[in-house]
């Protein structure tokens, strides 16, 4: 991906931290003919305008036990959305939470141990005041999916 504020170091800077979060300065220094403080310095200033915006891992779900893993659409009343949203955020189940476009439904992402837990949620979003319907999909095969956008 190319955006067109970001310079060819630091898009390759992204693009190594992206494909292995590990790499130290000095690895990324070698590979663009950079000096570790020179690394470190534009790491920072991407740190510092908010091009990066955490460092992080990413778990396999399946191998650490969520081996269900479910796209929901729930529509709810315009005036609860907001309240059903709030609900949803602690749930240790879900994972991401988006406000859609034209009727008011949320796109939750969720994983689940089993079938009992994932039926269990299900019925407790079916009593949070404001939810009109649901409708979830379980994920058969993932073909790409990325965590956040990588360059």
């Amino acid at each position: 991906m190319h955006f067109k504020n970001l310079d060819e170091v630091d898009r390759q800077i992204l693009k190594y931290l992206s494909e292995n979060g590990r790499l130290s300065n000095a690895e990324l220094g070698r590979m663009l003919n950079l000096t570790r403080a020179g690394v470190r310095d534009r790491i920072n200033k991407l740190v510092d305008n908010g091009i990066i915006d955490k460092f992080t891992i990413i778990v396999n779900p399946l191998k650490a036990g969520k081996n269900i893993s479910m796209y929901l659409e729930i529509e709810a009343e315009w005036s609860k959305i907001n309240q059903v949203a709030a609900e949803l955020l602690d749930r240790e189940e879900i994972t991401n939470i988006y406000q859609m476009s034209s009727f008011p439904h949320l796109h939750v992402h969720a994983l689940f141990e089993d079938q009992t837990h994932t039926s269990n949620f299900i019925e407790g979003l079916k009593a949070i005041d404001g939810v009109k319907s649901l409708r979830s999909e379980i994920i058969i095969k993932r073909f790409k999916e990325r965590g956040s956008i990588l360059i």
